[in-house]
C-alpha cells in the first residue's frame, strides 16, 4: 500500500531550529510544537485513520518557493516534525529503524504552491 500526504507550505529549516534552540531550549520546543501541528493538520485531511503496521519507506518532495534555502537545510527538520507527528497521529508505529526502512528527498521550485508531499510505501522484508 501507498499513502500520500501533502503538508502547505513550507517548514523552518535547520539552521533556524538550532538558532531557537541556542536562544532558549523553550523557544526551539515551541518552534517544534508548532509545526508539528501543522503537520497533524495536514495528516487529518490528508490519511486521517490510516494506521501502518509494516515497515516504510517514505520518499519526500520538498518544493520551496525559491533557492535561497541549503537543501539539507530544508529538509533535516523536517523529516523529524513529519515523522514524529506521524507516530504521534498513530499512523507509524514508530520511526525507528524497524518501522523506517530509509527515505529520499526530491527537490523542487515551485512559486505558487510551495509544499512538502510525503510518500509512504509499505514494504515487505
Amino acid at each position: 500500500m501507498e499513502y500520500f500526504l501533502v503538508i502547505p507550505g513550507k517548514l523552518p529549516g535547520l539552521n533556524d531550529y538550532i538558532a531557537a534552540e541556542r536562544a532558549n531550549r523553550h523557544k526551539g520546543a515551541k518552534m517544534k510544537a508548532d509545526n508539528g501541528k501543522i503537520v497533524a493538520a495536514a495528516i487529518k485531511h490528508c490519511i486521517s485513520g490510516v494506521s501502518i503496521r509494516r515497515p516504510v519507506f517514505m520518499e519526500y518532495t520538498w518544493a520551496e518557493p525559491n533557492r535561497r534555502r541549503d537543501l539539507d537545510n530544508v529538509s533535516s527538520f523536517g523529516r523529524k516534525v513529519i515523522q514524529d507527528a506521524l507516530v504521534a497521529a498513530g499512523v507509524l508505529q514508530d520511526d525507528g529503524w524497524k518501522h523506517v526502512i530509509g527515505f529520499s528527498d526530491r527537490f523542487e521550485v515551485d512559486r505558487e504552491s510551495p509544499r512538502i508531499e510525503v510518500r509512504i510505501k509499505e514494504v515487505e522484508i
